[in-house]
């Protein structure tokens, strides 16, 4: 399964079926490798998978992530395979752990501490089959244990709101042959205030999520960078902006810093689909 050098990762819980078709088509056409969706409160993330696969001819489909909490690990290693025995081997399972008001709030379980849960969901898929699972597993790891777990037990991993300096941590942690598959956000814009603005709307709900709020602080952002929306060297970070050539610059630091495929996220005003679509074909030859 080949990820491609590059794809696109999109909140697709906005988007009706029209929506999620025209989508496949800007990010296939402009030859992406991969599309990447999540798994929140809107779409099961098997279903959609498959709805993604039929819908589009190459293009590899990756979960990012898959909550583990939101089916049990026999399940998780049947999709996995069925998705990629219908569909040509083009699905990655990424897993994660999501976060307590989801999986709490939400669903109803009780949240357990995050690397003990992620080892022993793996080990349930192991026992779900015989030999490895039929395609690439990675893992949402953020800190050091579970980057060493995503190294240990899995295909490599799917970090998400980071820098290229937890890209270069986690490339370290994997060791070679392993997916480190980056999600970085983007806004080809050239007033900065703007950009700003779009960015804290868009970083605020998981300013208030501990998971990331503890990874930015490891990698050296303050208390004061995380308060009142973040401020302009944090946002900067975490959202690339400026022309084209300047967000290119930016995502290439992901590779240099290790990377093996990252996929980029459009912000926009939610709704604004042809700048989305303008983002998508002006980065596609980073």
């Amino acid at each position: 399964m080949d990820l491609g050098r590059l794809g696109v990762w999109y909140p697709t819980d906005r988007l009706d079926a029209a929506g999620l078709r025209a989508l496949l088509g800007v990010v296939e056409g402009h030859g992406y490798g991969t599309l990447w969706y999540p798994e929140s409160t809107g779409y099961e993330s098997i279903a959609l998978a498959g709805f993604l696969l039929a819908n589009s001819r190459r293009l590899a489909i990756g979960s990012s992530i898959a909550n583990i909490y939101a089916r049990d690990p026999f399940t998780a290693r049947r999709a996995l395979a069925t998705l990629n025995r219908l569909h040509g081997g083009r699905f990655a399972l990424g897993l994660g752990v999501s976060h307590v008001p989801l999986v709490e709030g939400v669903r109803g379980h009780r949240y357990d501490k995050p690397v003990p849960a992620m080892r022993a969901y793996l080990e349930g898929m192991r026992k779900g089959g015989k030999g490895a699972p039929e395609g690439k597993v990675l893992l949402a790891a953020l800190g050091p244990r579970m980057l060493a777990l995503a190294a240990a037990e899995t295909d490599g991993a799917v970090p998400y709101n980071v820098t290229p300096e937890h890209t270069r941590q986690a490339a370290q942690a994997l060791g070679p042959g392993k997916v480190l598959a980056v999600e970085q956000k983007v806004c080809v814009e050239t007033d900065k205030a703007r950009a700003r603005a779009l960015g804290r709307k868009e970083l605020a709900r998981y300013m208030v999520l501990p998971n990331y709020v503890n990874n930015w602080l490891r990698l050296g952002f303050t208390e004061a960078d995380l308060a009142e929306g973040g401020s302009d060297r944090f946002i900067d970070a975490m959202v690339l902006s400026g022309d084209a050539d300047a967000v290119k610059a930016g995502l290439r630091a992901h590779f240099e810093a290790g990377a093996t495929h990252v996929c980029l996220q459009p912000v926009t005003e939610e709704g604004d689909v042809a700048a989305r679509d303008a983002m998508i074909a002006a980065l596609a030859d980073t």
